[in-house]
């Protein structure tokens, strides 16, 4: 009976489980392809059973390795922690901007908090990732999740991003309008509309351009550029003021007498990435990571539906096999 297996091979197995493509799996895990091939050999070996089924075109799990591949996993996740909780001493707390108290980047900081208590992650309340990565580059802020497609080119090469999710893209209107009774609003349904984007706002500028891509070819118009909104409270006394139909996402702040549908037809998504500033190697930052990407595979956050609307530039940007995870070491 095979003891001790290395954790290396262990997160070979997943990491090949997860690409079913050993080149992609290899790049993840900075290895050479033929290196990648060899820790599964070895791992075969100890085990005595075949792990995986090769042929010219595809990769597939063998039944054995499907069943062991969950205590894989529950494995490397024990062994995270622990590294982690051992790297954590006199470490600074991580600064992180989840945006809102809801949605992908808070709940994914309150999953990392619960599942790594002894790491201290600070929140910001930021609107946008534009805004944020400023402050990244300035040393005033260490993550940030948004959609790293619309930043300048510029800021874009100076930061590393681990894609995380497809939000669904909505319509808030008022409660007593037509639109309210279907499930979802077809982007048709609202050409001559006039939506809030958070143009103004140079915070946000990523939000502003991707709406303005999807407006111009459904004829809706984005609503004149206003002065940046603070805080959610003041966001919702605007709102409510000037009449505003406002572009949104899945998971927004709640406006009395407004409701959240959906968009459909095609559907429209909002890329969500995790960014940080290259370089950076903090124990929260790799726990916040890894909890990211546990909850895309448990929720199927990167499995894009079809019938969907992305920008081609966020289609490349999206791509997992293309973003490494962060590390605590050079």
């Amino acid at each position: 009976m095979p003891h001790d297996v290395d954790p290396r091979l262990l997160r070979a197995l997943v990491t090949t489980a997860e690409e079913l493509h050993f080149t992609r799996a290899a790049a993840r895990l900075y290895l050479a392809q033929q290196a990648l091939s060899r820790d599964i050999r070895r791992l075969e070996r100890r085990l005595g059973t075949e792990l995986f089924v090769r042929t010219t075109r595809h990769v597939r799990l063998t039944d054995e390795a499907t069943r062991l591949l969950p205590h894989a996993r529950r494995v490397l996740a024990a062994h995270d922690a622990f590294n982690t909780a051992v790297s954590v001493r006199d470490e600074r707390p991580l600064l992180v901007d989840v945006g809102t108290r809801i949605g992908t980047g808070f709940t994914a900081l309150e999953e990392t908090r619960r599942t790594y208590p002894r790491l201290e992650l600070v929140a910001r309340f930021h609107t946008g990732l534009t805004g944020a990565a400023r402050e990244i580059l300035d040393g005033r802020l260490d993550v940030s999740f948004g959609r790293f497609a619309g930043l300048a080119p510029a800021v874009a090469e100076q930061l590393a991003h681990c894609p995380v999710r497809y939000e669904r893209m909505t319509v808030l209107l008022p409660e007593d309008h037509p639109l309210c009774a279907q499930d979802r609003v077809p982007l048709d349904a609202l050409r001559g509309k006039t939506l809030y984007v958070a143009a103004g706002n140079p915070d946000a500028a990523e939000w502003t351009d991707l709406a303005g891509r999807l407006f111009a070819t459904h004829g809706i118009h984005p609503a004149e550029p206003f002065p940046q909104i603070e805080g959610p409270e003041e966001f919702i006394r605007v709102v409510r003021k000037r009449g505003w139909w406002v572009l949104a996402n899945t998971e927004f702040v709640e406006v009395p007498g407004m409701v959240l549908r959906p968009l459909s037809d095609p559907a429209p998504l909002s890329p969500v990435s995790l960014v940080w500033r290259k370089g950076l190697h903090h124990p929260a930052l790799q726990a916040l990571a890894a909890t990211a990407r546990s909850l895309a595979r448990e929720h199927r956050w990167l499995v894009r539906p079809p019938h969907t609307w992305l920008p081609q530039e966020d289609e490349a940007v999206m791509a997992p096999a293309r973003t490494p995870p962060p590390t605590t070491s050079s």
